[in-house]
């Protein structure tokens, strides 16, 4: 479906009549936005764009091999950033975003909503050959409700703003750039038809918070500690983020 404008009008009219403090305007909320973003804001020449931001096999081996030449063939402060996005990546992924999906079990908007269109790219080894092949492109039609499911929150949307900030940290005067695409990826969630709203917006800021928390971290150490691991780096970069 191609964009049309009348959807804002749709979307207002759900957000203007729900009343702000009860728990079924919440739901409303996020059922208004998503379909508002996954059928009004539609486009078909963009559907192959936000599949592929939306399939991590598609950035991993991009983002490995500019893990792996910083780590090999950069400075001290783009190798130290690198580890720490590791770190970030590994607190958002495999600890804070796991447990949280097995705790709240929310079912993902296809399995309680009928009319959402998910879209995801064909297979294909490497998985960016398949931008150009058919997208597999489906329309939810649930017999019954989902009562479990892995929904909230969104991984992809955390783990793309831990990488974000730990880059705007470490470079606070370029790094910002890095939001961008991080921004694009938690879009695309929902574009997809994969997550609600309020999961993205809940990755996102758990992602922020992990690597905020891992740069902090990390520089506390360097600073503590940094001396008696590598005592000739630490004096050449006493600061982890400033060196």
């Amino acid at each position: 479906m191609f964009f049309n404008a009348s959807g804002f009008c749709g979307l207002a009219t759900v957000l203007a009549s729900a009343n702000l403090l009860s728990g079924s305007c919440y739901l409303s909320m996020d059922a208004a936005i998503l379909q508002f973003i996954n059928h009004q804001l539609a486009i078909p020449p963009l559907d192959v764009g936000m599949a592929a931001l939306s399939s991590w096999p598609v950035w991993w081996p991009f983002i490995i091999a500019a893990a792996v030449g910083g780590l090999f063939l950069g400075g001290f402060k783009v190798r130290a950033m690198w580890v720490v996005i590791g770190l970030a990546v590994g607190l958002s992924d495999g600890l804070v975003c796991k447990n949280l999906k097995h705790l709240a079990s929310r079912p993902r908007p296809h399995q309680v909503i009928a009319g959402i269109r998910t879209i995801d790219l064909d297979k294909a080894t490497p998985r960016v050959l398949a931008m150009a092949l058919p997208l597999r492109v489906r329309v939810s039609a649930p017999e019954s409700p989902a009562i479990k499911g892995n929904s909230f929150p969104s991984s992809h949307a955390s783990n793309s703003f831990a990488i974000a900030t730990v880059c705007f940290l470490f470079y606070r005067r370029r790094g910002w750039i890095a939001f961008l695409p991080a921004g694009l990826v938690a879009f695309s969630r929902m574009y997809v038809g994969v997550h609600w709203p309020s999961d993205v917006l809940a990755g996102c800021l758990l992602g922020a918070a992990c690597g905020w928390g891992c740069v902090s971290f990390s520089a506390f150490l360097w600073r503590r500690l940094g001396d008696r691991i590598a005592p000739v780096l630490h004096a050449a970069h006493p600061d982890l983020i400033e060196s």
